[in-house]
């Protein structure tokens, strides 16, 4: 379904605007979103030692 209108389908969206698509990616809920891992004591003691060079 297209979001903007529900019961529209997005093929029916392109036809109706005379676009097509060319290429699309399929992404699941959160990929994309790699979180550097860094354990905490290493993060305070980085915090510690910015702070110390201030």
């Amino acid at each position: 379904a297209f979001i903007m209108e529900p019961k529209k389908s997005v093929g029916e969206f392109l036809k109706e605007k005379g676009a097509s698509v060319s290429n699309f990616i399929r992404l699941e809920v959160g990929e994309g979103i790699e979180k550097k891992e860094e354990d905490f004591a290493a993060e305070v003691a980085a915090q510690i030692a910015a702070a110390k060079g201030e």
